[in-house]
């Protein structure tokens, strides 16, 4: 694996000032020698005029948040990631690396859950490049790869989890957002480090069930939520109604017997538990 190396160039604005005199100076040689007829000094100011301006393809500009990876006949000789002006060897190769962050999101794939059910997921992972040599060399297109292995991952992520469970000890797609975003974002680590990439934020942006199931799952939802909301209604009567016994008994309102406190029962749980209002039934005979 190629390793990032700091290239350390020399200053690109001294060295430009110093070939500019250079080559200054030899059309100032041309001149004198075209005036005294010295066909030495005028050859002579030629390749210097050739030579110095050839040097000027080796200045270079460094932008922040920018590199730039040398290269040498085919070898790696560094990376120059100081903002500024620089002058590298006009032979070098210098290819121009973006180090700001970056958004990348994925089209909304469809896979299976855990559970087998078709799904919509989408994600969006936030990265950049922080081993110029790795996303240079080490990968044939590093963007390329970014997107690819991201959508991968998102694809392995979704079949690990259910889309939503009844309770909620299970990790769900749907409810432990924190939890499953830093699975994604551990597995895209895992997988982009070799191009020299740092994911630095990966959450779910679209998540929902396939069109050809979503129906079937919203009613299969609110039966859910209707059997939970059931449930508490009934626990929180069967309390309420021991407390009223519990208080008659206390405060020996009324003596019931075993049929009567059924009957009694039976009647506050129907009253609690119904969806629709009571209606009272006035009684004009004996209780019993």
């Amino acid at each position: 694996m190629i390793r990032e190396i700091d290239y350390k160039a020399p200053a690109g604005l001294v060295t430009l000032l110093i070939l500019i005199l250079l080559i200054a100076a030899s059309v100032a040689a041309m001149i004198t020698g075209a005036s005294r007829d010295l066909d030495a000094v005028i050859i002579a100011g030629m390749i210097g005029i050739a030579v110095f301006s050839f040097c000027l393809a080796g200045i270079f500009v460094v932008n922040p948040n920018e590199a730039r990876v040398v290269t040498l006949f085919g070898r790696y000789v560094g990376s120059e990631k100081r903002a500024g002006i620089w002058f590298a060897n006009p032979f070098t190769m210098r290819k121009r690396i973006s180090l700001r962050t970056r958004n990348f999101e994925t089209a909304k794939l469809k896979v299976n859950d855990s559970n087998s059910n078709p799904i919509e997921i989408g994600a969006i992972v936030v990265w950049k490049v922080v081993e110029t040599a790795e996303a240079c060399f080490e990968v044939d297109n590093y963007e390329q790869y970014v997107q690819v292995q991201s959508e991968a991952a998102v694809r392995a992520l979704a079949t690990n989890y259910p889309y939503d469970t009844p309770t909620k000890d299970e990790i769900a797609l749907s409810t432990h957002i924190e939890e499953v975003s830093a699975a994604m974002a551990a597995a895209l680590r895992d997988r982009l480090a070799k191009a020299g990439v740092e994911v630095i934020e990966a959450r779910i942006s679209h998540l929902a069930y396939a069109p050809e199931i979503a129906a079937t799952m919203l009613r299969r939802q609110q039966a859910t939520a209707i059997i939970a909301a059931r449930a508490q209604i009934v626990d929180g009567a069967v309390g309420m109604v021991e407390h009223a016994l519990e208080l008659l008994s206390q405060k020996q309102i009324i003596e019931l017997d075993d049929e009567r406190k059924a009957q009694m029962v039976s009647n506050l749980l129907v009253v609690l538990c119904s969806d629709h209002d009571a209606q009272p039934v006035v009684n004009t005979g004996s209780i019993h």
